[in-house]
């Protein structure tokens, strides 16, 4: 007996997820023992959509309740993205008793936790392998791979396209504006990047992961974030005199106190193994108590390789509706996700790199060091390359550990200075590689 799926949203991710599930369906059915065959298929412009050829799908529609009220589909896939029309799509299908397979980040960390209760309550599944990470099967890793250890922290470069910007930046010695005009030539980029540039898609993964890893019920809104539309191609150059790199830095840390949880640029050091992954690639470091270290690199997104996630978890529904299954396992990878909230991002502690541009003047470096020092903030270092424009020189200092609110304090009390040619820029320097 064949499982059907029936398909709503037919762009990049919905395209190469068909591909695979036409072109690969032999092997498909050899792992499942049963064939699992697309049904029905839903676009606004499904009439002008180029399909995998060899596919027959009974069903072309425009209507996406066609396919949620049809009682021959068993799992819908919503692969249209965003919040208000996917979420009718999943709810509706949920209440309809069909299992959902979605690459949704953005709807899954806003409203994951909800969508699973009532999954639940219906007795079908939710499964969302493919928001996070398309190409890495990191909710499978946190859900069971490692399901016994007790996570302590994560690391993540977790948005392909700010990946690629300061990786090229990093070897071009290009402007930002240039190389996000060469991310949107190449395909990387959207014509609106804020998502990437500005941090907010990492911050939907980071959301989702963060829940798998720490059984908390998070949203986007609770984690601080910053893009990277500051960084030069300057940083760079100080943060290699330092022997560091910069990256977007997705992290999730359980301390004492409680959960800390950012998306911001931050150096850390070229030895370590996130530092080596460039351009569109993803990769996530996992540090447990017992499991210590592991590491989880690939695409992180592309037509092709979050196909593969969602196929896969198509597959890992089709068994369940297909041979039973009366236990299972959240996608949360927890029964219950507890409502706890993390702590400030101000009451962390460590070393920042500050980048001062600065119109040249005596006495620039005393004036800093007297703010600093009135914060309890100690200079670690003070970097200050060749430049032939006096009236914009940047520079760094570097600061020993020191909470991230007097650094705040200080840089609010410099950011009047006369020498000033902009506010002061602070990335925090990661110890934990």
């Amino acid at each position: 007996m064949e499982v059907s799926v029936g398909v709503v949203g037919l762009g990049n991710v919905g395209l190469g997820a068909l591909q695979i599930l036409t072109e690969n369906a032999a092997r498909i059915r050899e792992k499942l023992g049963f064939p699992l065959k697309v049904r029905a298929v839903c676009s606004r412009s499904v009439q002008q959509k180029k399909l995998p050829a060899c596919s027959d799908f009974p069903i072309r529609t425009t209507d996406w309740r066609e396919i949620v009220c049809d009682p021959e589909i068993d799992i819908v896939l919503e692969v249209i993205g965003g919040t208000a029309t996917a979420a009718h799509v999943i709810e509706e299908a949920l209440r309809q008793r069909k299992s959902v397979v979605t690459a949704n980040k953005e709807l899954m960390a806003l409203r994951g936790a909800e969508f699973w209760t009532l999954a639940h309550q219906n007795g079908v599944n939710l499964a969302m392998e493919a928001s996070v990470a398309g190409g890495i099967p990191i909710h499978t890793v946190l859900r069971e791979g490692i399901a016994g250890d007790k996570v302590m922290e994560l690391y993540g470069i977790l948005n392909g396209t700010s990946n690629f910007i300061l990786t090229e930046i990093e070897k071009s010695n290009a402007k930002f504006e240039s190389v996000l005009a060469e991310a949107q030539q190449l395909g990387y980029a959207e014509a609106d990047p804020s998502a990437d540039v500005d941090g907010l898609d990492a911050r939907s993964k980071l959301a989702i992961l963060a829940a798998l890893a720490f059984g908390e019920k998070l949203t986007p809104a609770d984690i601080y974030t910053e893009g990277i539309r500051r960084i030069m191609p300057v940083d760079f150059e100080y943060a290699h005199q330092l022997k560091h790199t910069i990256r977007l830095l997705c992290l999730a840390r359980q301390t004492e106190e409680g959960l800390l949880l950012s998306v911001r640029p931050s150096l850390i050091p070229q030895s370590a193994i996130l530092a080596q992954v460039q351009g569109a690639y993803n990769a996530i470091w996992v540090r447990g108590t017992y499991g210590e270290d592991t590491f989880y690199y690939g695409r992180g997104a592309g037509s092709k390789p979050t196909g593969v996630a969602v196929v896969s978890d198509l597959m890992r529904v089709a068994r369940e509706i297909r041979f039973g299954s009366p236990e299972r396992v959240s996608p949360f990878a927890h029964e219950r996700l507890g409502e706890y909230k993390p702590l400030p991002i101000a009451t962390q502690k460590l070393p920042y790199f500050l980048r001062f541009r600065v119109e040249d003047k005596a006495g620039i470096i005393a004036t800093l060091a007297t703010v600093l020092a009135k914060h309890q903030i100690g200079i670690d270092a003070v970097l200050q390359l060749p430049r032939e424009d006096w009236r914009d020189l940047p520079f760094v200092v570097t600061t020993q550990p020191a909470p991230e609110q007097a650094i705040r304090d200080a840089l609010l009390e410099i950011r009047d200075a006369d020498f000033l040619v902009e506010s002061p820029f602070a990335m925090p320097m990661e110890r934990g590689f």
